[in-house]
């Protein structure tokens, strides 16, 4: 593994980091909802996801519960 020859003072360590920025994220607000979502991103709002502005699914599929089997499943 190589290591430097000699030290690094902070100041150079210092001025590599300046450019790690903490950035909070853009939100939008949908033209067609109204709602506020992040960007480049599809948003859920009353059962429809849009993308742009755009209805993408109209609503979600149902989702179907597990068949469950009652008692041990042997036969009596």
């Amino acid at each position: 593994m190589p290591n430097p020859k000699r030290r690094h003072s902070q100041q150079r360590g210092a001025k590599r980091r300046t450019h790690y920025k903490a950035v909070a994220d853009t939100w939008s607000i949908d033209k067609t909802t109204g709602e506020s979502h992040l960007r480049h991103r599809a948003h859920w709002s009353e059962g429809k996801l849009f993308y742009k502005g755009r209805l993408v699914i109209d609503a979600p599929a149902p989702i179907a519960p597990a068949a469950t089997t009652e008692g041990s499943g042997e036969a009596e």
